[in-house]
């Protein structure tokens, strides 16, 4: 056991294997009662000393389709705490050192994640000594309802700054962790590198971090006004009350979680292009919406004016991304050549466009191409996006791709979205990540180790697969 003194008060926590964690820490105030649907507030100190030898609640949040709960487990851990965040630094870093820090806020449409899933175990970071922290943030209606009421008042994007708050702790409370305060890389895979993405563009949260690594996700999705509004006004009639941040905050939390469910499912299975717009391609329903005062403006325009220009950024994309959502369901099968057509079409993409993707891929079937030009449309083109506008703005920005592994390696999935989390922390051992990874060789090991030097710049575990000469 060891314990830390931190703004709040003493936690405990555990070491192990040369990396002490420290496990569901809160950041901010229970989101509940008078502070539901309300900005953060602040942590109330506590007497003694705080057990953070265990996760600590999640966010509500309702399931994943079936089709995904093998290949997401999702841990449910009630309790009202649930602004919490967990550290894993290194067991002999001493207090007030300068270890790099890097933040991991979880993917999940917003609307599902948490910091409590087993592929997020920060240890291999703290191993090699980078102190990990991961947060966990509002979700759904709780984090991203958008009312007309919240045009310019500062009332919305509510886990945007969940995750501002927790970047706060982290400079406050940081160094007592050996981490440097300084030296601080914000990560995020799908919805958390929106997230992120997002967070550099915001006046808020200049100055609580230096570095950004989003994981298949940008911040070109992010919503309008409008499209938040028409949100609100469904959800409200869904639950028979009005539009209004008060009103949807009477209702019982079940009762809100459960709608938010059946509305995102609704969305995604018309597709109704002439009710949603845009939204009936993202399937994103709550997300950031540019409101006028948290998120002044839309993320791309302000990056083009140089907002986040003195962040480096990395960001990229899996290479097989859509084949998650037509091999998990296991309809890749199914698409023939029409439907091939039809679905590019309401992509964007012409038959001209699409006998580009033939010639470029020659010989996959329907599935497969369809497989690629969702990829491209959903994760691809909004990373290019980003570095493009951040280059109008000056900043600079890496890109990558993730090609490993092969589809008959992981049961069809191939470079899917997500799949590159086990390798990102390390934890392509673990049994629940198998359908992720498929059995897991030496060389998937290995490519473990390569992608988080690349990561974290650290290097002190990769004597193994650095060849000798």
């Amino acid at each position: 056991m060891v314990d830390v003194a931190i703004t709040g008060g003493t936690i405990r926590g555990t070491t192990e294997y040369g990396v002490a964690r420290f496990l569901g820490i809160p950041y901010a105030a229970p989101p509940f009662g008078p502070h539901r649907m309300k900005p953060p507030a602040p942590v109330r100190p506590w007497h003694g000393v705080r057990e953070a030898t265990s996760y600590g609640p999640t966010a509500p949040k309702g399931e994943y389709p079936p089709q995904y709960r093998t290949i997401f487990p999702e841990p449910v851990i009630p309790g009202e705490e649930c602004l919490n965040l967990n550290v894993w630094t290194p067991a002999d870093a001493l207090p007030g050192g300068s270890l790099p820090v890097f933040v991991w806020v979880h993917g999940g449409s917003f609307t599902n994640g948490s910091n409590a899933v087993a592929a997020y175990d920060g240890s291999a970071f703290a191993r090699d000594g980078v102190v990990c922290v991961a947060v966990n943030y509002r979700l759904g209606a709780e984090g991203f309802l958008f009312t007309a009421a919240d045009r310019g008042a500062g009332t919305a994007n509510l886990g945007l700054l969940d995750q501002i708050a927790a970047l706060r702790w982290v400079q406050a409370n940081i160094r007592a962790f050996g981490g440097d305060p300084a030296r601080v890389t914000v990560g995020g895979q799908s919805a958390g590198a929106m997230a992120v993405t997002t967070l550099l563009s915001m006046p808020s949260a200049a100055g609580l971090f230096n570095q950004v690594i989003a994981q298949s996700g940008a911040a070109a999705n992010t919503l309008t006004a409008e499209t938040g509004i028409t949100v609100a006004r469904t959800l409200a009639g869904m639950l028979g009350t009005e539009p209004e941040r008060a009103a949807i905050a009477d209702v019982d939390l079940g009762s809100v979680v459960e709608a938010v469910t059946e509305l995102v499912t609704e969305i995604q299975t018309t597709r109704d292009v002439a009710k949603w717009g845009a939204l009936a391609l993202s399937t994103l329903p709550f997300a950031p919406v540019v409101d006028g005062a948290n998120l002044p403006r839309h993320p791309l325009e302000a990056f083009s004016s140089g907002a986040g220009s003195d962040v480096a950024v990395l960001a990229g994309a899996n290479r097989q991304e859509a084949r998650l959502f037509l091999v998990a369901p296991g309809i890749i099968g199914d698409i023939d050549e029409t439907a091939l057509a039809e679905l590019a079409a309401a992509y964007g993409l012409p038959r001209a466009g699409l006998e580009t993707y033939r010639r470029r891929f020659p010989g996959l079937a329907p599935g497969d191409l369809l497989a690629q030009v969702v990829t491209d449309w959903y994760y691809t083109v909004p990373a290019v996006r980003l570095a493009e506008a951040r280059a109008q703005g000056g900043g600079t920005t890496w890109l990558y791709r993730f090609d490993w592994p092969r589809p008959e390696d992981n049961h069809g999935l191939g470079a899917a979205h997500a799949v590159e989390l086990p390798y990102v922390f390390d934890t392509t051992g673990r049994p629940e990540l198998e359908p992720l990874t498929g059995p897991v060789p030496s060389r998937a090991v290995n490519t473990a180790k390569l992608v988080r030097f690349t990561w974290s710049g650290r290097y002190r575990r990769l004597c193994s697969v650095v060849p000798a000469g």
